[in-house]
């Protein structure tokens, strides 16, 4: 589809999702076996569109290393690094000398979605947009921004965090732009796409719809979000022609070794060169590549970073560990827990209950 282009935004440093995001920029994460991003890529490309620029940031180096001229994920990749934090309409519009299309599809980095990307041009298409929003569903959308539309689907307004929105739709991050509209953005000074682009293009009685699409959507901004997502992935609940393995309960990556008494489940995923001992549970858990888990450890919900060993008969439940950190035996860490690279706790050093 050599009349559009693509857009990735990923210059977020990822705070929220620290310790993990101390070592690689959150798009780059290992989901489902592969850096989160490898996902959107793919999906991209299956759309049909080719062209692909990155608006880069934080660890700019770590997304330019991996994919490179983008070539062998069947793309052309280009990078912008931004200098100085643009929000994320001055991102888009930082971007512009890169584009060569007269429609522009824009993605924020961190979004899983099964949104079908054909549809959603079509609908640009269709209505004659200069602005169209992907729009999803959630049962509760205060904590989002909300995008109310009219019975033609064009969007009536844009409601950032309203305490009563009147409407379950929400801005989902994914945008297509009329070329021209990328262009008006001012340049070189921070712009907020949702505050003050969307508002103004209402105001000046642009043509803005939204394309309403009740599939799977999930912003993986925070370690509960990215453990389910990364879960979703192998379990074929969110779609994605990158995953490097059939759907099921479990993926076990190439050099990982699993004790036959272990029991991976929930869509688990274990690392390449990770082990898993004797009696260890995994459930719904995302193991980084040369992680250790100990015999008759429990990890439930959880992130394990590159190298970080947990002892035997300790209990994750929601938490996260850093790289190379070393969770002694019988340690307990629930309930959103976050241990940081290097970190060594103690046998029994960290407990919820009395029974050692």
């Amino acid at each position: 589809m050599d009349s559009t282009d693509a857009v990735i935004l990923v210059g977020g440093m990822g705070s929220r999702l620290r310790p993990l995001t101390l070592s690689a920029p959150k798009p780059m994460l290992p989901t489902a076996g592969v850096p989160f991003l490898t996902h959107l890529v793919a999906r991209i490309r299956e759309a049909g569109i080719h062209h692909i620029v990155l608006g880069t940031s934080y660890r700019a180096e770590v997304f330019q290393s991996y994919f490179g001229d983008g070539s062998a994920f069947g793309v052309e990749m280009e990078y912008v690094v931004e200098t100085e934090p643009l929000g994320t309409g001055g991102g888009i519009r930082n971007v512009a000398d890169r584009l060569r299309a007269e429609t522009v599809l824009i993605f924020n980095g961190d979004v899983l979605s099964g949104v079908d990307l054909r549809a959603l041009l079509a609908t640009h298409a269709d209505t004659d947009a200069d602005v169209t929003l992907y729009l999803t569903k959630v049962e509760d959308p205060r904590a989002f921004g909300c995008v109310p539309t009219d019975a033609e689907g064009r969007v009536t307004a844009f409601l950032e965090k309203d305490p009563d929105p009147g409407t379950d739709q929400i801005n989902a991050g994914t945008y297509v732009f009329r070329r021209a509209l990328v262009d008006a953005i001012p340049p070189g000074r921070p712009v907020s796409v949702e505050r003050e682009t969307f508002p103004g293009l209402l105001a000046a009685g642009a043509r803005v719809f939204g394309h309403v699409d009740s599939t799977y959507w999930r912003d993986l901004g925070r370690p509960a979000d990215f453990v389910a997502g990364s879960a979703d992935l192998v379990l074929g609940l969110a779609p994605s022609p990158a995953l490097p393995g059939p759907t099921g309960p479990a993926l076990v990556l190439a050099g990982a070794r699993v004790d036959p008494t272990a029991h991976l489940s929930g869509g688990t995923t274990v690392g390449a060169g990770a082990v898993v001992w004797a009696g260890a549970v995994l459930d719904g858990s995302v193991l980084f590549d040369g992680a250790t888990i100990g015999p008759g450890a429990v990890v439930r919900r959880s992130a394990v970073g590159f190298g970080a060993v947990v002892g035997a008969g300790a209990v994750l439940e929601d938490a996260v560990v850093g790289d190379r950190a070393r969770i002694g035996a019988r340690v307990e860490l629930v309930g959103g827990a976050r241990v940081w690279p290097d970190v060594v706790l103690a046998d029994g050093a960290v407990r919820f209950s009395s029974d050692l």
